[in-house]
C-alpha cells in the first residue's frame, strides 16, 4: 500500500475483486449511453478476480472508502495495458484518476515495461482530453475504440564520458531518418560528448565538435544510414533565428540533434526526444536525482534523462534498449 495525496493506493488482489467490480460497474454505468454499450457495466467479481490473479490491478481508498480502481493487462510484450479505469461517480474530480495513472506508470517501470496502452471510447471527449493532458498519444482506432499509448521516460547515470557514449550508442539503434533530439544541460554537462557517441554509433563522418560558431553542421553517413545534423542553439535568440538555419530542408532525411534547443527546437518535428544531461554528486546509497553541489562530498556523475514526446515514440522499446530489462 502507498499513500498518494492522502489516498491509499492498494495493489489489488483477488480478495478485492467484489469491491473493484462494484466500482467498475458504478463508474461505467454513470457514463453517457454508448452504442454499442460498454461491457464494463456487467463486470463480474469472478472475471475481475481472474485478472487480478494474473496481471494485478489497483484499488484506491480514502479513509477506508473505495474510490477508484483499474485492472492491468500484460498480454502485450514489453507493455502494460490499463483496463476498466474507474472512479466512484460520486467523487469525480478529486484527483483519484490522476493518482491511479501515476501509480500505474510506476508499476510499469517496476515491471520493466517500456510503456502503457489503453482503449478509450471515441464518444467520450472528456476522457480523451484527460489522457492527452498526460501525454498519451492516439496511435490507432478500431470501431469506436481509440488506442492510446505512452512510452516511459528514463534516467541513467553516466560516471564517465565512455558511459555517455554507451547510452548514446544504445539509443542510436532506435533512431531513423526524421528523428529530432533536443539536448539541454549546463555548460560542460556533456551534450557534445553525447552527440559524439551518437555519431560514432550512426557511423557518420567526423569529427563531431561543438558547432557553436558554425551553428549547424551536417555529418554524412559513411554507411547507408541517415546523416547527422548537429545544431548549437546557444547563440540563437528566438525561434525565428532557428528558422533562418532552414533545418526543415533536412529534418525528414536526417537525425537532427539540437544542443541548447529547449524552448526553441520543439517546432521542428511533431515528435522528439527531450534529453537532459545534469551534473550531480554521487555518494553511496544516494538515489538518482540527488542534487549536485560544487563543494559537496562524493564523485561527480552525469545523469541522462530521456523523455519521449509525440506519436513516433509510442511503442518503441526505449527503456529496455537504453537501460536494459531489470
Amino acid at each position: 500500500m502507498s499513500s498518494y495525496h492522502a489516498l491509499d493506493v492498494i495493489d489489488a488482489e483477488p480478495e478485492h475483486a467484489e469491491v473493484v467490480a462494484d466500482i467498475i460497474r458504478r463508474s461505467f454505468g454513470a457514463r453517457p449511453a454508448l452504442d454499442p454499450p460498454a461491457t464494463a457495466v456487467h463486470e463480474t467479481a469472478e472475471a475481475v478476480a481472474r485478472v487480478l490473479a494474473s496481471s494485478g490491478g489497483i484499488l484506491v481508498e480514502r479513509r477506508g472508502r473505495p474510490m477508484g480502481a483499474l485492472l492491468f493487462d500484460e498480454s502485450r510484450a514489453g507493455l502494460l495495458g490499463l483496463r476498466r479505469v474507474a472512479v466512484d461517480p460520486e467523487i469525480q474530480s478529486r484527483g483519484v484518476a490522476s493518482a491511479m495513472v501515476g501509480v500505474a506508470e510506476d508499476t510499469a517501470e517496476e515491471r520493466g515495461k517500456d510503456g502503457i496502452w489503453l482503449h478509450v471510447r471515441e464518444e467520450l471527449p472528456d476522457t480523451i482530453r484527460f489522457w492527452a493532458r498526460r501525454r498519451y498519444e492516439q496511435v490507432g482506432a478500431r470501431g469506436p475504440l481509440l488506442e492510446f499509448g505512452k512510452t516511459l521516460w528514463l534516467a541513467r547515470e553516466a560516471p564517465t564520458p565512455q558511459h555517455l557514449h554507451g547510452i548514446a550508442a544504445r539509443l542510436a539503434t532506435l533512431l531513423r531518418p526524421g528523428d529530432l533530439l533536443v539536448l539541454s544541460g549546463d555548460l560542460g554537462a556533456g551534450k557534445t560528448t553525447f552527440t559524439q557517441g551518437l555519431g560514432a554509433a550512426l557511423d557518420v563522418r567526423g569529427p563531431i565538435t561543438s558547432p557553436t560558431f558554425v551553428l549547424a553542421r551536417t555529418h554524412p553517413s559513411l554507411a547507408e544510414g541517415p546523416p547527422l545534423v548537429h545544431v548549437d542553439a546557444y547563440r540563437l535568440g528566438d525561434v525565428a533565428e532557428l528558422d533562418d538555419l532552414d533545418l526543415d530542408a533536412t529534418t525528414e532525411e536526417a537525425v537532427t540533434v539540437v544542443e541548447w534547443g529547449e524552448g526553441l527546437a520543439e517546432q521542428l518535428a511533431e515528435s522528439r526526444l527531450d534529453i537532459r544531461i545534469e551534473r550531480r554528486r554521487a555518494r553511496p546509497g544516494d538515489p538518482i536525482g540527488t542534487a549536485v553541489t560544487d563543494d559537496g562530498p562524493g564523485e561527480e556523475v552525469r545523469v541522462v534523462s530521456i523523455r519521449p514526446r509525440g506519436p513516433r515514440w509510442v511503442g518503441v522499446p526505449l527503456r529496455s534498449t537504453v537501460v536494459g530489462r531489470p
